[in-house]
């Protein structure tokens, strides 16, 4: 089905029509990425049927990814300023056509959803509907100049020059001058932001700070002070923060659909449509080659066997872990806790019981206050089924504080348990002062689960810790006992 025609009369004037490319103009996002991704989503064991579609063809690809997933259209990042231009065509009594390569059935949905349009030319089983054949199509239903076109790619330059106006949306590279070059340019519409800032978002690089769990087997061995080791430290650091960087791409690629129903990562680069998908899938397997090529290189072979495990549990996390109750905030601790793992394994110093069972229960208590933000906020706003995404109802909430306040108590119960162990003993000088963390660490895990019961707990609660004045003091006084024992 190459064109169907809305439930509406078509408007006549006496403008031509104006025709809408949908990829990257009206949408700001590619519907073939967007399914793809989904398809992913979905069937992450049939990785490789879509390039046994694609060998049929790009209109075959299209279909089946397009039959295979669910795109839900009301939350697609739509560009405001092509829809105020619609509107204002519509408003003066001219047609208004939605022209696409993307699959009908999706491009009927939308137009259905923005009720924008008279009439929808779209791509089929059997042809892929952009460049050449876009133009053909629309030569045929209206004539050599006869339609206006708005568009944004190289495969749009061939329908601009059958086209009485061009109108440009968020060019890409070198698509302006060739569009400038046919002489009916009416106008350009820019609406992409900064591009440093949202890659800055994207990568997560605040969330680097936690790779500084690297340097805790270090300073747990009071080697501080070792250049060889801290230099280590620091390359370690750096290639676990490429390797994280990439799995942040990923899993925002992965949970496109999940993040704009969430009323904070619904703005995130990539779910607004700011970063294009095509540039995440091509940053994020070359960091990750980045960070192992490293690895191999400059660090022991243990530490890249720990950076594969943190990749694969953040793989299997975002595919399938985070929609499992329990599971989901036990991977969650586990991803801390590989960090220390992974320091140990690049100075290849000896990991005690003392540090992997107080990781473990912090982090676990840290996970859950993460779940009770997500579902605080779910009740807030009066819903009652399973959260989008999550394995948890809103009901859940008494259970997940009363499981987190506990798993942070254990903490403590670690570290004290901790003073009196004979290893302890011959690495402190003055053991004892370790008592005075404990009422520290006790203050901040009730004054996190308080200010988290009074939803004023960001969805991060490291992000949260790094930024709030009294946890960093309380930190540093935690430091500085450990300083004093020593």
């Amino acid at each position: 089905m190459l064109a169907s025609t809305q439930g509406r009369t078509l408007v006549t004037g006496s403008a031509p029509p104006l025709v809408v490319d949908l990829d990257g103009t009206l949408l700001r996002s590619d519907l073939l990425l967007e399914t793809g991704m989904a398809f992913l989503r979905s069937h992450p064991l049939q990785l490789l049927k879509p390039f046994k579609w694609l060998a049929n063809g790009k209109a075959t690809l299209k279909s089946r990814l397009a039959n295979a997933t669910h795109i839900d259209v009301n939350v697609l990042p739509y560009n405001r300023e092509v829809i105020a231009l619609i509107e204002t065509a519509r408003s003066a009594g001219r047609s208004v056509v939605l022209a696409t390569a993307s699959h009908h059935s999706l491009a009927e949905r939308i137009a259905e959803h923005l009720d924008l349009f008279d009439s929808v030319l779209a791509s089929d089983e059997k042809t892929n509907l952009s460049s050449h054949r876009k133009r053909d199509l629309l030569v045929e239903h209206y004539g050599v100049q006869g339609f206006d076109y708005i568009g944004n790619s190289h495969d749009d330059i061939s329908v601009w020059a059958a086209a009485r106006m061009a109108y440009v949306v968020d060019p890409e590279s070198g698509v302006e001058r060739r569009a400038r070059a046919q002489g009916n340019v009416e106008q350009v519409i820019r609406t992409a932001p900064s591009a440093i800032k949202d890659w800055t978002k994207a990568l997560r690089l605040h969330q680097w700070m936690k790779n500084l769990l690297i340097l805790a087997p270090m300073l747990a061995a009071h080697q501080l002070t070792n250049l060889n080791m801290l230099w280590q430290s620091l390359i370690a650091f750096l290639l676990f923060g490429l390797c994280a960087s990439s799995v942040y791409l990923l899993n925002d690629l992965l949970d496109l659909a999940d993040d704009r129903h969430h009323h904070s990562k619904r703005h995130r680069p990539f779910a607004s449509g700011r970063l294009s998908i095509k540039f995440g899938l091509f940053a994020f397997p070359l960091l990750l080659i980045t960070a192992f090529t490293g690895a191999a290189l400059l660090l022991p072979w243990e530490f890249c066997g720990v950076l594969a495990a943190y990749y694969i549990l953040t793989l299997a996390y975002s595919l399938s872990l985070k929609r499992q109750m329990a599971i989901d905030v036990i991977a969650l601790a586990l991803l801390y806790t590989i960090r220390i793992i992974a320091g140990a394994a690049a100075l290849n110093l000896e990991l005690t019981f003392w540090m992997l069972a107080f990781s473990m229960f912090m982090f676990l208590s840290l996970a859950l206050v993460k779940r009770y933000a997500e579902l605080r906020e779910a009740r807030r706003k009066g819903h009652t089924e399973k959260t989008r995404g999550r394995g948890y109802y809103p009901d859940d909430l008494e259970m997940i504080s009363s499981l987190g306040a506990a798993s942070g108590y254990l903490a403590v119960m670690v570290l004290a348990l901790y003073i009196h162990d004979q290893g302890t003993v011959a690495l402190y000088a003055r053991p004892q002062l370790i008592w005075l963390a404990c009422p520290l660490l006790l203050f901040w895990i009730t004054r996190i689960w308080m200010l988290t019961h009074r939803g004023q707990m960001h969805d991060d609660p490291v992000v949260f810790a790094v930024r709030d004045r009294i946890s960093l003091v309380v930190g540093a006084l935690f430091c500085l006992v450990f300083w004093a024992a020593s």
